[in-house]
């Protein structure tokens, strides 16, 4: 059995109480790797190496220096995608075709934000007061927490990471004690490229002492949480007793609409995409699905016939399409909601079982439900699982106000070849990120985030660098005459 340890200050340590707990293999249910608990010493420990890094050695790295190590994080994770793939689907079930893909393309993430580091930049004022230069510059917040759940890791991980190194703060990462064992690999990466220690530091542990603690921690400075609503408001609460800066990426029930003019082998590829890549365990899956009248019927059809198609199985083989979901709360969660939707009349079109051919593992069947109204508690409730609810819709301005009868605002597709729906859907959805004609796509230029319940700030893109910043402003006299009157401001 694999042990790992949390990585502190530059070292890899036990925990002071010698607490561990095992972590399973959703596809096995049986357990695969050992790891130490990090505990309120721990955390602690943690958050001083931060704030000792970033007020010494840290503070006087310049910026091409923070570029490369961030070249030299993307270069190992390139190096090592293949046994970060691995690491992760033993732990979370997630295809290692998607896993080893996202490890290759997170590189690209450090590679962008090591281009920025020299490329924020402050502006001088034209400033209304005579003798006076004044100019602003961005400064490094300080100490970052990033709460890291246990889905897409290493993306997560690294909209976060990168940011707040490039911009010169310290950060603590705190991985999902459900499957924590992909940071804690990957800090031995950190650990390698010779960073100032306590610049990075990774800890797992349960929520209820470690994220507790570090997101009420005087001398943390920003928070920056992806998980769920519930968690995101005990985080809040917290944060009130250091006052540190938030950055909230929440749930998502996403809207899909398909208009009668969309090309159907586009459209139905990117519904595939949208609720069943990653067996549905994404934050943007497209779990609401809206057909237009004309099209309904031949559309559903179509759906049942590829998703029973969909090939279920070990997430480590190449063929497999379908994974198991990452835990066992998932699945009876998914089980009472889908019995809940069919007393309230929601109709199975496929689907909405565990997968028999299966002994072991937490497998569950790609599912379509038919729901007459979107209040369903399949349709209305985020359930991380590959679950697709589906309702019929008139025309533009219905099916505008489906979509946006949702608590969350995360993301919404839209297909259709008229560009004037096109636009005008996408300007009217209540939603951070807006797919049309495709689905499911990330890039480190394009910021991601929601509205309404899935939180608020963003993560990727050149904007970010700010999130991670404080601005300052400098006043210089120039004047060689003596300050006038001390009573008076100017």
């Amino acid at each position: 059995m694999q042990k790992f340890k949390n990585y502190i200050n530059g070292e890899f340590v036990e925990s002071k109480s010698e607490n561990s707990f095992k972590t399973i293999d959703p596809s096995t249910e049986k357990e695969f790797a050992e790891i130490t608990a990090a505990e309120e010493f721990e955390v602690n420990l943690a958050v001083e190496s931060a704030y000792n890094a970033f007020n010494g050695e840290w503070s006087k790295v310049l910026p091409y220096k923070r570029g490369q190590y961030l070249r030299s994080i993307g270069d190992q994770i390139k190096e090592k995608a293949e046994l970060l793939g691995t690491i992760e689907t033993k732990n979370t079930g997630k295809l290692f075709k998607e896993t080893k893909f996202q490890a290759n393309y997170i590189a690209e993430y450090y590679y962008y934000y090591a281009g920025l580091v020299d490329k924020i930049e402050g502006s001088t004022l034209p400033i209304d007061k005579e003798d006076m230069h004044v100019f602003t510059s961005r400064v490094p917040l300080g100490i970052v927490a990033a709460i890291i759940p246990w889905n897409s890791q290493m993306f997560l991980t690294a909209v976060k990471l990168a940011p707040a190194l490039a911009m010169g703060n310290t950060i603590i990462i705190k991985a999902s004690e459900i499957a924590p064992t992909p940071l804690l690999e990957f800090a031995k990466i950190i650990d390698k490229i010779g960073l100032p220690k306590g610049v990075v530091n990774i800890i797992t542990g349960y929520a209820d002492t470690c994220s507790r603690i570090l997101t009420s921690h005087p001398k943390i400075n920003k928070i920056a949480f992806t998980g769920g609503v519930h968690t995101a408001k005990h985080i809040v609460k917290n944060s009130a007793e250091n006052l540190s800066q938030l950055s909230l990426e929440l749930g998502g029930k996403s809207p899909v609409v398909v208009f009668k003019d969309a090309r159907k082998d586009n459209a139905i590829n990117g519904i595939m995409a949208s609720i069943f890549g990653a067996s549905g365990q994404s934050c943007i899956a497209g779990s609401r699905l809206y057909l237009q009248e004309d099209i309904y019927q031949d559309y559903l059809e179509e759906l049942k016939n590829r998703t029973e198609a969909i090939k279920i199985g070990d997430p480590l083989s190449t063929t497999t399409q379908l994974g198991p979901l990452a835990t066992y709360n998932q699945l009876t969660n998914i089980e009472e909601k889908i019995k809940q939707t069919k007393k309230q009349g929601g109709k199975i079109i496929t689907g909405g079982n565990r997968a028999s051919d299966f002994k072991n593992g937490y497998y569950f069947e790609p599912t379509i439900i038919e729901c007459d109204n979107h209040n369903l508690p399949a349709a209305e409730n985020e359930l991380f699982g590959p679950v697709l609810s589906v309702m019929k819709f008139k025309n533009e301005d219905q099916v505008i106000k489906l979509m946006n009868d949702n608590t969350f605002g995360l993301a919404a597709g839209i297909f259709t070849e008229n560009n004037g729906i096109a636009m005008r859907v996408s300007k009217a959805v209540q939603a951070g990120i807006v797919f049309v004609n495709t689905y499911r796509l990330i890039s480190p230029v394009a910021p991601f985030g929601g509205f309404k319940n899935s939180g608020y700030g963003r993560e990727s893109g050149l904007e970010v660098m700010k999130d991670y910043s404080n601005i300052k402003t400098t006043w210089i006299s120039t004047s060689t005459e003596p300050l006038s009157d001390p009573f008076n401001i100017r």
